[in-house]
């Protein structure tokens, strides 16, 4: 960060009165800029015991397969914000289930949150996948799977089998594939 949103002026790296971290502060108009985690809101897409999956079109990870995910936007909820990104990658519509899997992903400042959910219909590429398909478990490339909290979140999926078993939670504090 390089100028103050309020107004303007360069903005230092110091630790703030009362707080206890390094903040941009802006010694203008002493205007405190917090960074805070990003939201990542995604879900699993259930249709006759085989889950959809999308494949990147986009990097990171380009041509890999993951479940329909993304960051929220302002004004919307997770589960509205795990639908939209479903409709956006996939083309789908789904009926957002239980939130089952959290993984905190320390490296690049994210939180990914993900839901269980039901195909309500058809499918097809959004403008992020280069392809879509259901899986079952076994059919799944895991090896090509984009990103650890992905994985993740299929393991908890498989293991729970529709059962509402609360939230499963994981970090992830590495640098690297997410």
């Amino acid at each position: 960060m390089k100028h103050c949103s309020s107004c303007g002026s360069l903005v230092i790296e110091k630790i703030p009165d009362g707080d206890n971290r390094h903040r941009w502060v802006c010694d203008q108009c002493n205007t405190v800029h917090y960074q805070n985690p990003r939201i990542v809101v995604g879900c699993v897409p259930e249709l006759d015991g085989k889950v959809l999956l999308c494949r990147r079109s986009i990097e990171p990870r380009y041509g890999y397969w993951t479940v329909p995910a993304g960051f929220m936007e302002l004004g919307e909820t997770m589960e509205q914000g795990a639908a939209r990104e479903t409709l956006e990658e996939a083309c789908a519509e789904v009926r957002i289930g239980h939130l089952f899997a959290s993984v905190d992903v320390v490296a690049a400042g994210q939180v990914h949150l993900f839901f269980t959910a039901s195909l309500l219909g058809d499918f097809g590429v959004g403008n992020e996948s280069l392809e879509t398909a259901l899986f079952s478990e076994q059919e799944i490339p895991w090896a090509e799977i984009a990103f650890r909290s992905g994985t993740f979140a299929l393991e908890k999926f498989f293991e729970d089998a529709g059962a509402n078993n609360g939230v499963h939670m994981h970090q992830v504090i590495w640098k690297g594939r997410q």
